[in-house]
C-alpha cells in the first residue's frame, strides 16, 4: 500500500542553508530538486529600487566578499555595485555541511521567480523592513508594491506568501490584493499571537519553533489559521512540531526533513 501524500509542507529556509550559501540560486535549485514545497526567502531593495534576495540589510563579511571601498548597506548600493560582492566564496561556519560556491552573487527576486516553471512549489517571501531604521528600505507601501509588481505579470500571485515581523507590509499588500496569502512572523511569545495575526489579515501564523505548542496550534486552527513555525533543523524539533499538529515547517535542511517524514511508519 502506498504511503499517503505528505501533509506537512516543507519550506526550504533561505533555500537550503544547511547545504548551500543562503538565499542563493544554488540553494533554491537544491531545495527544488529535493522536493521542497515552498522556497522561503528574504527581500531587500537596492538604491535603484531592485528587489534582491538577502536576509541582512547589509552585506555580511562572514560569508560575502566585496571590494574594500564598497558600501555594505544594500539600500546604499545599486544593483551593479551589489553584483561586485561574492556571497558563495566562503561557507558559513555555522553550517559545517554547507558547500562554498565561489562566484555566487546576490540574486534578484526576478531571478528566483524565473525558477517557477521548474515545479509547483510556492514562494514564502519575507520583507526585511525595520520601523526604527526607515533608511534601510522603501516605505511599506512601496515595498509591497514592488513585490506585487514582480509577481503579478508572471501570474504567480497564487504561489506567493508574504511574511514579515513588521506587519506594515502585510497590511499594505492586503490593500493591493486581498487574495495574497499573508504570514505573521513572531519571535516572542504572547497570549494574543492569533489575535495579532488576524488583525493583519494574515491566514498563517509563523512563530519560532519553540513557541509552536499544541495549545497554540489548536487555537490557531480554531480561528482558521495555518501554523508554520521557523526554523527547525533537528529530528527532535521536527517530532515535537509534528506532534503539535503544525501545517508546515521552515527548515535549513529540507532534504533531511523530507527523508524524516518519508521514513515515518504508515
Amino acid at each position: 500500500m502506498n504511503k499517503p501524500e505528505r501533509r506537512i509542507r516543507i519550506h526550504g529556509h533561505r533555500g537550503a542553508r544547511a547545504i548551500y550559501p543562503e538565499n542563493t540560486l544554488p540553494a533554491f535549485e537544491y531545495a527544488i530538486g529535493c522536493g521542497a514545497d515552498v522556497l522561503e526567502l528574504d527581500l531587500a531593495v537596492t538604491a535603484d529600487n531592485v528587489l534582491v534576495v538577502s536576509h541582512d540589510p547589509a552585506m555580511n563579511p562572514a560569508f560575502c566578499q566585496g571590494p574594500a571601498d564598497s558600501p555594505r548597506v544594500i539600500r546604499a548600493m545599486t544593483l551593479a555595485e551589489l553584483r561586485e560582492w561574492d556571497c558563495g566564496a566562503r561557507a558559513n561556519p555555522a553550517f559545517p555541511r554547507q558547500q562554498a560556491v565561489p562566484g555566487t552573487r546576490v540574486p534578484t527576486f526576478a531571478e528566483v521567480l524565473a525558477l517557477a516553471p521548474r515545479g509547483s512549489f510556492e514562494f514564502n517571501v519575507e520583507t526585511k523592513i525595520f520601523a526604527a531604521r526607515p533608511q534601510l528600505t522603501p516605505s511599506p507601501e512601496e515595498f509591497a508594491r514592488l513585490v506585487y509588481e514582480a509577481v503579478a505579470p508572471l501570474g504567480l500571485q497564487h504561489r506567493l506568501i508574504l511574511q514579515s515581523f513588521d506587519f506594515r507590509t502585510l497590511e499594505a499588500m492586503r490593500r493591493i490584493d486581498a487574495s495574497i496569502r499573508l504570514s505573521a512572523l513572531f519571535d516572542a511569545g504572547s497570549t494574543s499571537l492569533v489575535e495579532l495575526s488576524l488583525a493583519t489579515g494574515a491566514r498563517i501564523i509563523s512563530p519560532h519553533f519553540s513557541l509552536a505548542k499544541r495549545s497554540l496550534v489548536e487555537q490557531a486552527h480554531a480561528a482558521g489559521l495555518e501554523v508554520v513555525p521557523w526554523t527547525a533543523n533537528t529530528p527532535e524539533q521536527w517530532r515535537t512540531l509534528i506532534d503539535a499538529g503544525v501545517d508546515g515547517i521552515i527548515t535549513d535542511d529540507p532534504a533531511a526533513l523530507i527523508a524524516y517524514l518519508n521514513a515515518e511508519p504508515d
